[in-house]
């Protein structure tokens, strides 16, 4: 017979603790994101759409060199345009590498109604391969361009399709939720995501991602076939993914109020009611059903929280049961 260990609201104070400080020290970290590309390739106008705001305009500070333009944004965020290695003083190459080797992301521009990937522009990425692999290929300017399916297929097969290759328009807006996600999954594995999350443009589609990834963790939790196993690793997925939603919507979320929600959509009732072991509220844990009920649930409190943080709603455990019921209702559906 399995002995259920209870989940105490002392658990859950640990568990939020936990989540609260991993995303609070995201926030304290600097993230830094070289930029390379001629001055035609769109890298202002990308940056400025991709942050909802003119960074290029205002947030320009003076770079080690008169060929480096240095960006500040929200302080821990920078910008660094550099030139080519080929395109420097000699004595400024060491400078222009070093920025490459501490970036996070190096954002290697294209112009997609231009030269793509000339013989230069490749002897430029493979120097910067060399030390620094984290590099993503914007392919700016597609709507000035024909038969970009073919430019994107040069381009992988003159690199071994060794980077992502985002065909992005900055003067229209196209595909800019491609280059957004491809960023934040670089800075993820480098635990920085929230940060740069928390000030870009398209937050509905960050959340989104955001949501769905912890609905299939949810599902798997679920599955493990060991009745009552899944309740702390759930209920610590959903606390985290309600921490991030919070700050990525800059609408701070208590401990008390996060407690509330989780058990007033998890446990169904409104209130500050202890805790109950998972495997009352999860049928059939540890099987398909179990893992479909838990990706469900978590899903449809993502979607929640989001649609509160998107109206303006108030968010508490009364405000959120509702919005997730329909939710959870859509869930089932599918």
């Amino acid at each position: 017979m399995n002995e259920f260990k209870p989940f105490t609201d002392q658990e859950f104070d640990r568990i939020f603790a936990e989540k609260s400080k991993e995303v609070n020290d995201q926030l304290e970290k600097e993230i830094l994101i070289a930029m390379i590309g001629d001055v035609n390739a769109g890298k202002s106008s990308t940056i400025n759409r991709l942050m909802d705001n003119e960074v290029a305009l205002v947030g320009a500070k003076p770079g080690e060199t008169q060929q480096i333009k240095k960006y500040s944004y929200q302080d821990k965020i920078i910008f660094v345009d550099t030139p080519g290695l080929d395109d420097i003083k000699a004595e400024n190459s060491a400078v222009t590498k070093n920025f490459y080797q501490q970036a996070d992301i190096i954002l290697f521009f294209l112009n997609a109604a231009g030269t793509v990937l000339s013989d230069s522009e490749l002897a430029s990425l493979k120097k910067i391969s060399e030390v620094n692999k984290d590099i993503i290929i914007v392919l700016n300017k597609i709507d000035a361009a024909d038969d970009i399916p073919s430019l994107v297929k040069y381009i992988q097969d003159h690199t071994n399709y060794a980077y992502p290759v985002t065909p992005i328009s900055s003067r229209t807006g196209e595909n800019m939720e491609m280059l957004q996600n491809k960023i934040l999954e670089l800075l993820e594995s480098k635990k920085k995501e929230v940060l740069m999350a928390k000030h870009m443009a398209d937050k509905s589609a960050i959340a989104k991602k955001w949501i769905l990834a912890a609905g299939a963790s949810a599902a798997a939790i679920g599955a493990v076939p060991i009745p009552g196993a899944d309740f702390i690793p759930l209920t610590t997925l959903q606390v985290g993914l309600m921490v991030k939603l919070s700050t990525l919507y800059d609408k701070p979320v208590s401990k008390d109020r996060a407690k509330e929600m989780v058990i007033a959509t998890v446990v169904g009732n409104v209130g500050k009611t202890i805790f109950r072991q998972i495997v009352k509220f999860v049928p059939a844990a540890g099987t398909v059903a179990g893992a479909s009920v838990a990706g469900a649930m978590t899903v449809s409190l993502g979607y929640a929280v989001k649609y509160a943080y998107e109206h303006d709603i108030e968010l508490d455990a009364k405000a959120l049961k509702p919005l997730y019921d329909l939710f959870l209702k859509e869930q089932k559906k599918k």
